[in-house]
């Protein structure tokens, strides 16, 4: 059998110590349960072959359920552990016996906020090394104390000490070997399978992937109001595996098409063979803000085309200036197009992307994650944005619509260049790179999702 990547969600807690009143893995955050986010992460991904869930017994059908309802593909097991952690991963490991070349990739089900950067640098490192963990560096100062926990004995370097998340990869002969020796100890305990391998295979090296301090771990009931925050904030990339070809064919309808990243995402759609409709005040005399106007719109391409695939809307308005002196017309066209134009778009999208399966696809900016002084309502209409795509992606989830918003970083377009005049080259993203990522995001299966475009840097 060919060596794979199979990731190994160890969900077997009773939440004792959460104070949540239920095991943590099941703690609902962003519209899903903690383990359904988790999941989710291995099952986009595109390096994972396989899923297996470890968990008590005792929530076996909660877990078979959760995996019809998500239509996670990837997980074929489902496994009952034990009462201490690493009888869990012994569970998986046993299951795995006859794969000795493929990879265990060890995760916590409540550290939901794992990125695709991280697994990317375990399967990296996986070429080179048969165990991996995964930490940060430590940033208070540790101190060991006696037996009694009342006096310092020393304190460490901090320079080389990190703090251990997960996941932890291992071929699965090596894990396997590790524990076949611990067993036979009979003063063996442990919390933390790396550990297993430096106490029990002291010459096999470990290597350390860069964690995340956002790769929280749910522990007590204060880290669900951080954890509901940081899934607010999140965001994530688009991958470079995209097929392009799988545009051809399609239906795309882009509001704010006539110009910048809008008119991009036109011609790159088209040279792949997408059937794209645009939309703007300046070229149809379309008004977004106008709920009739962009009805008809939509209703136009369907008659002709018989589905849409894909809705876009890149129109927006920017005039920086302090709130008090904007004119009220100029402050109410803002308002009418970043807020109620993505609203209309909306409501009148979903039929057409309800029988598609489509994908409705969103703008913001870098200013959505703090207002900012002169961009008081461009600021505050695009962490409308991201707020509205979330709350969309969870009701529509089970009428097969995805909803994503793109975040670029500042973008070299005719709005900012009327509202900044001319940069310095190099210190903006072009509008064609957008466009490539908002294609990418298009042709995928995600949803729920704030995908940066960042500048590339040397």
């Amino acid at each position: 059998m060919m060596s794979r990547n199979i990731a190994i969600i160890l969900a077997g807690g009773v939440g004792s110590r959460s104070g949540l009143g239920i095991p943590k893995q099941f703690f609902k955050v962003a519209g899903k349960t903690v383990i359904e986010h988790t999941v989710n992460v291995f099952d986009n991904h595109r390096l994972i072959d396989e899923i297996a869930i470890v968990t008590n017994s005792l929530y076996m059908h909660e877990i078979e359920e959760m995996v019809l309802r998500n239509k996670w593909s990837k997980v074929k097991k489902i496994l009952s552990g034990g009462q201490e952690r690493y009888e869990s991963s012994l569970a998986a490991i046993n299951a795995y016996s006859n794969e000795p070349d493929s990879a265990l990739i060890f995760h916590d089900a409540v550290r939901p906020l794992l990125s695709n950067t991280i697994i990317d640098g375990i399967v990296e490192a996986l070429k080179s090394y048969n165990a991996i963990d995964v930490a940060v560096p430590a940033t208070d100062t540790i101190i060991q104390v006696d037996d009694k926990g009342e006096v310092i004995k020393s304190i460490p370097d901090r320079r080389f000490l990190r703090r251990g998340q997960t996941p932890q990869a291992f071929r699965q002969s090596v894990i396997s070997k590790a524990y076949e020796i611990a067993l036979k100890d009979p003063k063996f305990t442990s919390s933390d399978d790396c550990g297993t391998v430096v106490r029990y295979l002291p010459d096999e090296k470990v290597y350390v992937v860069p964690g995340e301090e956002s790769n929280m771990k749910l522990t007590y009931k204060e880290d669900s109001y951080l954890l509901d925050k940081l899934f607010q904030l999140r965001s994530t990339t688009v991958q470079d595996d995209a097929q392009f070809s799988s545009l051809n064919g399609k239906v795309l309808a882009v509001f704010g098409g006539n110009s910048g990243i809008g008119a991009e995402v036109v011609s790159k759609a088209m040279q792949h063979g997408a059937k794209t409709y645009s939309f703007s005040r300046s070229t149809t005399g379309t008004d977004i803000a106008d709920r009739g106007a962009v009805a008809a719109c939509l209703k136009e391409i369907y008659d002709k085309e018989g589905h849409i695939d894909y809705v876009v809307n890149s129109a927006a308005i920017l005039r920086r200036e302090p709130l008090v002196t904007m004119d009220p017309d100029a402050l109410n066209t803002m308002i009418r197009t970043n807020y109620d134009g993505m609203v209309n778009i909306a409501i009148e999208s979903f039929p057409y992307l309800k029988q598609s399966h489509g994908q409705l696809l969103l703008y913001t900016s870098s200013s959505y994650t703090r207002g900012r002084a002169l961009y008081s309502i461009y600021s505050s209409t695009k962490a409308a944005v991201v707020n509205f795509m979330q709350a969309l992606a969870q009701e529509w989830e089970q009428d097969g619509i995805r909803v994503n918003v793109m975040n670029p970083e500042r973008t070299k377009t005719p709005m900012r260049v009327r509202n900044f005049g001319n940069e310095p080259e190099g210190t903006l993203l072009d509008a064609a790179s957008v466009a490539d990522a908002s294609l990418k995001t298009l042709i995928s299966d995600l949803t729920g999702q704030v995908f940066d475009v960042r500048i590339k840097k040397d």
